[in-house]
């Protein structure tokens, strides 16, 4: 299923070529996150915790952009 991409005002980003560069940026960050996992896995790690830690690094991702 295709992600609709949506503005902070809640307008849909139609722009295919932002489209492409933010569905290039997620399959590069999945699979980087892929092998993460599965590294964490051969070393013995528990999968529930591998999963909170990688849920913790996402939420804690800051917004540079951000409005003071």
């Amino acid at each position: 299923m295709e992600t609709i991409w949506k503005r902070p005002d809640g307008s849909i980003v139609a722009c295919t070529e932002k489209i492409k560069v933010l569905r290039e940026n997620l399959e590069e960050l999945r699979q980087m996150a892929q092998d993460a996992f599965e590294d964490a896995l051969l070393m013995e790690c528990e999968e529930s915790q591998i999963r909170a830690v990688f849920q913790d690094v996402i939420a804690r991702l800051e917004n540079p952009y951000n409005k003071p």
